[in-house]
């Protein structure tokens, strides 16, 4: 079973702060439902709202994953350049360059990171103006079984505009982020 995620658009936190009691009360978990916005204090005095981290604000772990295939590609490089050389016949053999190509690959990954830190996430990016403007963006992760509760709930809710679809978080994540919640509310 995979998650879709969809994404809305409001300018009224109050709403949305129903939006996502009504979908927590139809069995669409806490950890299925983000709020997006550049009030990050107007969103505190929502203390039902669940919002965005900010480093998942950012591009960081997309950058992250492209700046380590770019590693993976230069550390293959490096490794198939010394052999072809020769230069893995010396007396020192494979260890430099293998050293070599793990040093490339995790300075291509940091560099990737360092790239993300400075753009948005490539998800909220289509997103940059309404929140410019003030509005807020309200996402959830759902399952198949879910897009019933989820349409009921939204009829309720005209001023919220559906804006579009895109990727979800993994099931396995969300699921473990409610075990992990469930563990953290029953400590003492």
């Amino acid at each position: 079973m995979s998650l879709k995620r969809h994404f809305y658009i409001s300018d009224d936190l109050d709403d949305l702060e129903l939006l996502e009691e009504e979908l927590e009360g139809s069995g669409v978990g806490t950890e299925q439902i983000h709020v997006l916005s550049q009030g990050d204090a107007e969103i505190e005095h929502h203390h039902h709202l669940h919002e965005v981290e900010a480093v998942l604000k950012k591009d960081v772990v997309h950058s992250m994953e492209l700046g380590a295939v770019v590693g993976v590609i230069a550390a293959v490089s490096i490794l198939g350049v010394s052999y072809l050389l020769g230069w893995t016949e010396s007396a020192a053999g494979w260890m430099p360059f293998i050293f070599l190509s793990i040093v490339v690959l995790g300075f291509c990954t940091w560099e990737g990171g360092l790239f993300g830190i400075q753009e948005p996430h490539h998800q909220f990016k289509r997103f940059q103006e309404a929140l410019a403007q003030g509005k807020h963006v309200f996402f959830v992760d759902i399952s198949m079984q879910q897009e019933d509760a989820l349409a009921k709930a939204m009829e309720k809710h005209p001023k919220v505009q559906l804006a579009g679809e895109g990727e979800a978080t993994p099931e396995w994540v969300v699921q473990w982020q409610k075990n992990w919640n469930g563990f953290v509310k029953t400590m003492p």
